[in-house]
């Protein structure tokens, strides 16, 4: 129980321009209302995904940063921002159906869990770090009106069909 509060606390410390909602927003208007996630949500919009994830879920969307999509090449991030197909499968990678709290993904260590595209992404915890496959949680439970934020530092890169 130490180690699942030290977590949470120092998840929780380690991004305060992440404020908590008070779940009164979606996570859509959540994404738009943070300037972290403007690349997030543009390419929400590039691919319809906004009527989705303003929907009635409950969702779970480990959404990367601005930094996250940093990573990637500039010219390969153009040609999927056009690409809706392409980009529907990379953002519905970051989904999973339900409001999965953080206590409940710490406690998934060593499972993989399944996202609306399809990919199963294997969840670890170690050394008070949370990972879902490549990407490492950096600030978890932000709380809306149809499910929950974590964010990550990693843009997650589905498996091809």
């Amino acid at each position: 129980m130490k180690k699942l509060l030290a977590l949470a606390i120092a998840l929780f410390v380690s991004a305060p321009a992440f404020a908590e909602d008070k779940g009164e927003k979606t996570i859509a208007e959540t994404a738009m209302a943070n300037k972290d996630f403007s690349t997030l949500v543009a390419a929400i919009k590039a691919a319809g995904l906004a009527e989705t994830l303003n929907g009635e879920g409950p969702f779970t969307v480990f959404a990367p940063t601005n930094e996250a999509f940093a990573k990637i090449d500039k010219d390969a991030l153009a040609a999927v921002l056009k690409d809706k197909e392409k980009l529907t499968a990379i953002l519905t990678a970051h989904v999973i159906k339900g409001a999965v709290m953080a206590d409940k993904v710490v406690a998934l260590d060593g499972k993989e869990v399944e996202t609306l595209q399809g990919t199963k992404y294997k969840i670890t915890v170690a050394d008070k770090v949370v990972k879902i496959g490549d990407a490492t949680v950096k600030v978890t439970d932000i709380k809306c009106k149809n499910g929950v934020i974590h964010v990550i530092d990693t843009v997650l890169m589905p498996a091809a069909k």
